[in-house]
Protein backbone atom coordinates (compact mmCIF):
# COMPACT_ATOMS: atom_id res chain seq x y z
CA UNK A 1 0.00 0.00 0.00
CA UNK A 2 1.26 3.63 -0.74
CA UNK A 3 2.58 5.06 2.27
CA UNK A 4 0.38 6.88 4.42
CA UNK A 5 1.48 10.33 6.04
CA UNK A 6 -0.89 10.41 9.30
CA UNK A 7 -1.08 14.42 9.53
CA UNK A 8 -1.46 15.34 12.84
CA UNK A 9 -0.39 16.07 16.53
CA UNK A 10 -1.55 14.67 19.48
CA UNK A 11 -4.40 13.31 16.95
CA UNK A 12 -5.10 16.46 15.31
CA UNK A 13 -3.99 17.48 11.92
CA UNK A 14 -1.30 20.23 12.16
CA UNK A 15 -0.74 21.55 8.79
CA UNK A 16 2.62 22.61 8.76
CA UNK A 17 3.10 26.80 8.57
CA UNK A 18 -0.53 26.84 9.74
CA UNK A 19 -0.05 25.33 13.11
CA UNK A 20 1.64 27.60 15.84
CA UNK A 21 5.15 25.86 16.22
CA UNK A 22 5.69 23.84 20.00
CA UNK A 23 8.31 26.84 21.41
CA UNK A 24 10.80 25.52 23.65
CA UNK A 25 10.07 26.50 27.43
CA UNK A 26 12.90 27.94 30.18
CA UNK A 27 13.75 25.90 33.42
CA UNK A 28 11.10 27.27 35.11
CA UNK A 29 7.33 25.94 34.11
CA UNK A 30 8.98 24.43 30.96
CA UNK A 31 6.72 21.24 31.44
CA UNK A 32 3.78 23.34 32.17
CA UNK A 33 4.69 25.69 29.04
CA UNK A 34 5.11 22.14 26.77
CA UNK A 35 1.87 20.90 27.41
CA UNK A 36 -0.06 24.48 27.42
CA UNK A 37 1.62 24.73 23.58
CA UNK A 38 0.93 21.52 22.58
CA UNK A 39 -2.95 22.07 23.39
CA UNK A 40 -2.98 25.04 21.85
CA UNK A 41 -1.16 23.44 18.95
CA UNK A 42 -4.27 20.52 18.56
CA UNK A 43 -6.68 22.87 18.88
CA UNK A 44 -5.45 24.96 15.92
CA UNK A 45 -5.11 21.43 14.51
CA UNK A 46 -8.94 20.79 15.07
CA UNK A 47 -9.70 23.99 13.99
CA UNK A 48 -8.02 23.91 10.31
CA UNK A 49 -8.92 20.50 9.50
CA UNK A 50 -12.58 20.81 10.48
CA UNK A 51 -12.39 24.16 8.01
CA UNK A 52 -10.69 21.83 5.39
CA UNK A 53 -13.37 18.93 5.46
CA UNK A 54 -16.29 21.66 5.84
CA UNK A 55 -16.67 24.45 3.43
CA UNK A 56 -20.23 26.72 2.30
CA UNK A 57 -19.17 26.62 -1.43
CA UNK A 58 -16.67 23.16 -2.49
CA UNK A 59 -19.34 20.46 -3.49
CA UNK A 60 -19.78 17.84 -1.49
CA UNK A 61 -21.38 14.85 -1.15
CA UNK A 62 -22.04 13.88 2.58
CA UNK A 63 -24.66 10.65 3.18
CA UNK A 64 -26.23 10.93 6.50
CA UNK A 65 -24.45 8.85 9.84
CA UNK A 66 -20.96 9.35 7.51
CA UNK A 67 -18.06 8.48 9.84
CA UNK A 68 -15.23 9.30 7.53
CA UNK A 69 -14.20 12.07 5.49
CA UNK A 70 -12.10 12.45 2.18
CA UNK A 71 -11.57 15.63 1.06
CA UNK A 72 -9.78 15.47 -3.16
CA UNK A 73 -7.20 18.38 -4.33
CA UNK A 74 -7.40 17.64 -7.70
CA UNK A 75 -7.28 19.55 -11.39
CA UNK A 76 -9.00 18.78 -14.34
CA UNK A 77 -6.26 18.27 -16.75
CA UNK A 78 -4.29 16.09 -14.36
CA UNK A 79 -3.92 12.82 -15.46
CA UNK A 80 -3.46 11.07 -12.65
CA UNK A 81 -6.66 12.85 -10.66
CA UNK A 82 -8.94 11.52 -13.90
CA UNK A 83 -7.62 7.50 -12.50
CA UNK A 84 -8.60 8.47 -9.29
CA UNK A 85 -11.92 9.71 -9.82
CA UNK A 86 -13.64 6.24 -10.86
CA UNK A 87 -11.89 4.96 -7.60
CA UNK A 88 -13.65 7.25 -5.59
CA UNK A 89 -16.87 6.74 -7.54
CA UNK A 90 -16.40 3.18 -6.16
CA UNK A 91 -16.04 3.71 -3.14
CA UNK A 92 -18.60 6.24 -3.44
CA UNK A 93 -21.15 3.57 -4.42
CA UNK A 94 -19.64 0.54 -1.59
CA UNK A 95 -19.26 2.55 1.06
CA UNK A 96 -22.25 4.82 2.44
CA UNK A 97 -20.63 6.37 5.08
CA UNK A 98 -18.22 8.04 3.48
CA UNK A 99 -18.27 12.11 3.05
CA UNK A 100 -16.18 13.21 0.15
CA UNK A 101 -15.29 17.19 -0.21
CA UNK A 102 -14.09 18.23 -3.83
CA UNK A 103 -11.38 20.77 -3.36
CA UNK A 104 -10.68 22.39 -6.87
CA UNK A 105 -6.78 22.91 -7.33
CA UNK A 106 -6.52 23.74 -10.55
CA UNK A 107 -2.58 24.01 -11.12
CA UNK A 108 -2.67 23.26 -14.61
CA UNK A 109 -2.81 27.09 -15.91
CA UNK A 110 -5.91 28.90 -17.53
CA UNK A 111 -8.31 25.92 -19.13
CA UNK A 112 -7.79 24.62 -15.40
CA UNK A 113 -9.24 27.55 -13.21
CA UNK A 114 -12.42 27.83 -16.21
CA UNK A 115 -13.62 24.31 -15.38
CA UNK A 116 -13.19 24.40 -11.64
CA UNK A 117 -14.99 27.48 -11.92
CA UNK A 118 -17.78 26.12 -14.24
CA UNK A 119 -17.75 22.50 -12.29
CA UNK A 120 -18.17 24.36 -8.88
CA UNK A 121 -21.26 26.93 -10.19
CA UNK A 122 -22.65 23.63 -11.54
CA UNK A 123 -24.00 22.34 -8.12
CA UNK A 124 -26.21 25.42 -8.23
CA UNK A 125 -27.97 23.44 -10.37
CA UNK A 126 -27.62 20.44 -8.96
CA UNK A 127 -25.39 18.96 -11.88
CA UNK A 128 -22.11 18.94 -9.94
CA UNK A 129 -22.05 14.98 -10.08
CA UNK A 130 -22.76 14.92 -13.64
CA UNK A 131 -20.42 17.59 -14.52
CA UNK A 132 -17.52 16.72 -12.71
CA UNK A 133 -17.97 13.14 -13.87
CA UNK A 134 -17.68 14.45 -17.79
CA UNK A 135 -14.98 16.78 -16.85
CA UNK A 136 -12.85 13.89 -15.47
CA UNK A 137 -13.62 11.64 -18.57
CA UNK A 138 -12.55 14.00 -20.90
CA UNK A 139 -9.53 13.57 -22.69
CA UNK A 140 -6.21 15.80 -23.10
CA UNK A 141 -5.90 19.10 -22.51
CA UNK A 142 -9.15 20.84 -21.56
CA UNK A 143 -10.29 23.91 -23.82
CA UNK A 144 -13.45 26.20 -23.66
CA UNK A 145 -14.92 24.06 -26.19
CA UNK A 146 -14.08 20.99 -24.55
CA UNK A 147 -15.62 22.38 -21.38
CA UNK A 148 -18.97 23.63 -23.00
CA UNK A 149 -19.13 20.01 -24.94
CA UNK A 150 -18.57 18.09 -20.72
CA UNK A 151 -21.40 20.27 -19.55
CA UNK A 152 -24.01 19.70 -22.27
CA UNK A 153 -22.80 15.98 -21.98
CA UNK A 154 -23.87 16.16 -18.57
CA UNK A 155 -27.03 18.09 -19.25
CA UNK A 156 -25.96 21.36 -17.86
CA UNK A 157 -28.09 24.22 -18.37
CA UNK A 158 -25.22 26.66 -20.03
CA UNK A 159 -27.22 29.61 -19.50
CA UNK A 160 -28.25 29.04 -16.19
CA UNK A 161 -24.04 28.31 -15.35
CA UNK A 162 -23.22 31.44 -16.59
CA UNK A 163 -25.64 33.03 -14.36
CA UNK A 164 -24.80 31.60 -11.72
CA UNK A 165 -20.67 32.10 -12.12
CA UNK A 166 -21.52 35.85 -12.67
CA UNK A 167 -23.29 35.20 -9.36
CA UNK A 168 -21.64 33.37 -7.04
CA UNK A 169 -18.13 34.64 -8.34
CA UNK A 170 -16.69 36.28 -5.04
CA UNK A 171 -17.59 32.53 -3.45
CA UNK A 172 -16.13 30.43 -6.16
CA UNK A 173 -13.27 32.53 -5.83
CA UNK A 174 -12.71 32.39 -2.21
CA UNK A 175 -13.31 28.53 -2.38
CA UNK A 176 -10.44 28.26 -5.11
CA UNK A 177 -8.24 30.52 -2.74
CA UNK A 178 -8.87 28.49 0.40
CA UNK A 179 -7.76 25.07 -1.41
CA UNK A 180 -4.71 26.63 -2.44
CA UNK A 181 -4.01 27.62 1.02
CA UNK A 182 -4.73 24.95 2.28
CA UNK A 183 -2.92 22.89 0.10
CA UNK A 184 0.09 24.85 0.51
CA UNK A 185 -0.33 24.55 4.55
CA UNK A 186 -0.09 20.72 3.86
CA UNK A 187 2.59 21.13 2.29
CA UNK A 188 0.96 19.45 -1.22
CA UNK A 189 3.18 19.70 -4.35
CA UNK A 190 0.64 18.21 -6.64
CA UNK A 191 -2.64 17.03 -7.61
CA UNK A 192 -4.20 14.51 -6.73
CA UNK A 193 -3.90 14.67 -2.83
CA UNK A 194 -6.59 12.94 -0.61
CA UNK A 195 -6.60 13.71 2.61
CA UNK A 196 -8.86 10.70 3.99
CA UNK A 197 -9.66 11.18 8.15
CA UNK A 198 -6.23 11.91 9.52
CA UNK A 199 -3.91 10.70 6.83
CA UNK A 200 -2.72 12.45 3.65
CA UNK A 201 -2.47 10.12 0.34
CA UNK A 202 -0.07 12.18 -1.96
CA UNK A 203 -0.40 10.88 -5.13
CA UNK A 204 -3.06 8.12 -7.09
CA UNK A 205 -4.47 5.09 -5.50
CA UNK A 206 -6.47 2.08 -6.59
CA UNK A 207 -9.60 1.18 -4.59
CA UNK A 208 -7.74 -1.85 -2.34
CA UNK A 209 -5.56 0.78 -0.91
CA UNK A 210 -8.26 3.26 -0.59
CA UNK A 211 -10.70 1.10 0.94
CA UNK A 212 -7.85 0.32 4.07
CA UNK A 213 -6.97 3.79 3.99
CA UNK A 214 -10.54 4.80 5.19
CA UNK A 215 -10.41 1.28 7.15
CA UNK A 216 -7.66 3.05 9.06
CA UNK A 217 -9.00 6.36 9.19
CA UNK A 218 -12.67 4.64 10.78
CA UNK A 219 -10.77 2.56 13.05
CA UNK A 220 -8.57 6.09 14.08
CA UNK A 221 -12.12 7.62 14.41
CA UNK A 222 -13.86 4.96 16.31
CA UNK A 223 -10.64 4.73 18.93
CA UNK A 224 -10.72 8.66 19.68
CA UNK A 225 -14.95 8.32 20.62
CA UNK A 226 -13.73 5.68 22.62
CA UNK A 227 -11.21 7.74 24.71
Amino acid sequence: MKKLALVGMLGTVALGAGVVAVRAGGDDGSAHAHSTDDSNTAAEGARIRHEIQNDPVAPTIAPQGYDVTIVFFSDYQCPYCRKVHPVLEALMREDKKVKLVHRDWPIFGAASTEAAKAAIASKYQSKHEAFNDALMRSQGKLSSQSIRAAADRAGVDWARLQADLRQHRSEIDQTLSRSSRYAAMMGLSGTPAMLVGNYLIPGAVDLPNMREAVAMARSQGQQAQMQ
